[in-house]
């Protein structure tokens, strides 16, 4: 009895010394890392973050710290990084170091590190270069995808003339049109606008993206490892995720009955043809859950974005009917109003160039950036940043940077206008954010806000039920994703 009870406290006090000695190392190891607020056992940083108001948090940690510092997500450790230089310097100067794809919590839960988007290593690296390479081949930055933004901006117009002028509410008339760009290349085929699973997709999409930019969604990435048991709102987002990768399981099954090796239709079968010719490599990347996570990271991503920067644009375009006016009288000037719009003609047209990028400035729809991984110990600048630590480049910081934008928090297109009205560009422009792990779909976004913009005010008057200077331009949530407030509109033919 005496033996097992001293034995019972060997172990415990071997135990102990262990956890002691974990805890040492970690804060040693911490206090190397670059400066920030001290964090509190398992709450980590929770008091110093307004989950309502998270960038705003992070800038008054910033104005003490540095544009370099450290937060403490529960008990995770997260590098920040703030303002145009530490991004470059990280991204850029350092790629490399900082292109391992950081924990993205209600993300990651669902697709567990598989895909294109959410996926680090040579995992991330084989599924990229497939993935430009395929989506190129399927029209991706060629005229071919041109042609079909304008067919599909056709279908859009006709929509909003059936409106006859009446109040909409916008947002899934642009989802549909948006989404049905990136649908045709990843699944072969575009959706009709009254198809009601296509509507179900895209609410599952709105909703889940909605989901990052509550509270709920910022405490969820504090807290996962214990959220994701709980009851919550977080919940009901990931059975959104499940709703659509159960769609994007049922056209991988009927892509594979129906494959022909010879002539791939889409994304879809491309991947699947990778799959068969990789079938004997044991360190394949190309199998049934990285095909899965792609198409979804591909359709989520190629439809959320644009159509919430749309709509966005609509209502800034509405509160400013000044700008408005301007955009279409250069559309008469250069355009007309007898053949659609075309990607090239934003070479001619400064204004409304300005116009589009000041909209995608303002709106910063991923104002923290897409979390990044450190890949191996490095340093960056005077601090010591160990491999696999979590780093935010805060994209919002850059593209409200008063060096590069005079009053950032003002919507104004000069911005990106020089003295002589001359479109000019700004590396501070970030929106797809920079270095290896940018969005390579940055091209194709490009060209459908050109052509959607143009071709909708070629055709249209925006009015809104309220006087311009009623119009709230500011964000319903700011998150991982930034949300614009309910509104109505109605399209007026010119």
């Amino acid at each position: 009895m005496l033996a097992s009870g001293m034995l019972l406290v060997a172990v415990l006090s071997c135990l102990s010394i262990m956890i002691i000695m974990s805890v040492w190392r970690q804060r040693t190891l911490l206090s190397k890392m670059p400066p920030g607020p001290t964090p509190l056992p398992f709450i980590g940083n929770l008091l110093q973050l307004d989950t309502e108001k998270f960038y705003d948090s992070l800038s008054k940690i910033k104005e003490r710290y540095g544009p370099v510092f450290t937060i403490h997500l529960g008990p995770r450790p997260v590098v920040v990084l703030w303002g145009y230089d530490a991004l470059k310097e990280a991204l850029i100067d350092q790629a490399e170091e900082f292109s391992g794809r950081g924990e993205q919590a209600f993300f990651n839960w669902f697709f567990k590190g598989y895909g294109v988007v959410f996926s680090s290593g040579e995992r991330a690296k084989q599924l990229r270069r497939f993935s430009i390479a395929t989506l190129r081949d399927f029209g991706f930055g060629k005229r071919g995808i041109e042609e079909r933004i304008i067919e599909e901006t056709s279908c859009l117009i006709q929509a909003f003339r059936d409106t006859d002028g009446a109040n909409i509410d916008p947002t899934f008339f642009m989802s549909r049109t948006v989404s049905n760009v990136i649908s045709s290349i990843v699944f072969g085929d575009r959706f009709e606008y009254d198809n009601k699973e296509f509507l179900s997709l895209l609410g599952m999409i709105m909703r889940s993206f909605q989901f990052t930019a509550t509270s709920t969604g910022q405490l969820f990435e504090m807290f996962y490892s214990v959220m994701k048991y709980l009851p919550g709102s977080q919940q009901q987002a990931y059975k959104e995720l499940q709703g659509l990768g159960d769609f994007v399981t049922r056209k991988v099954e009927h892509n594979q009955r129906t494959l022909d090796p010879s002539s791939p239709r889409d994304f879809i079968d491309s991947f699947l043809i990778r799959m068969q010719e990789e079938k004997n490599n044991p360190q394949t990347q190309f199998h049934m859950k990285n095909l899965l996570s792609t198409t979804l990271n591909l359709f989520f991503a190629g439809t959320e974005t644009v159509s919430t920067t749309m709509r966005y644009g609509f209502l800034l375009l509405m509160k400013y009917p000044e700008i408005a006016a301007k955009m279409h009288e250069e559309i008469d000037q250069v355009i007309g109003r007898n053949r659609p719009p075309k990607y090239e003609d934003h070479l001619k047209m400064p204004y409304t160039e300005a116009v589009i990028y000041e909209i995608q400035r303002f709106v910063d729809i991923i104002p923290l950036g897409v979390s990044r991984k450190t890949t191996k110990d490095i340093k960056f600048r005077d601090f010591f940043i160990p491999k696999g630590i979590d780093v935010f480049p805060i994209l919002s910081s850059v593209l409200k940077d008063p060096q590069f934008f005079s009053n950032p928090n003002d919507f104004n297109p000069q911005h990106f206008l020089d003295d002589k009205g001359k479109f000019k560009k700004s590396n501070a422009f970030v929106p797809f954010s920079i270095g290896k792990r940018y969005c390579f779909g940055e091209n194709l976004a490009k060209m459908e806000l050109f052509i959607f913009f143009t071709t909708i005010m070629q055709n249209f008057h925006f009015k809104s039920p309220q006087a311009p200077q009623d119009i709230d331009v500011s964000p319903q949530n700011v998150g991982f994703a930034t949300i614009p407030r309910k509104f109505t509109m109605s399209f007026l033919p010119r």
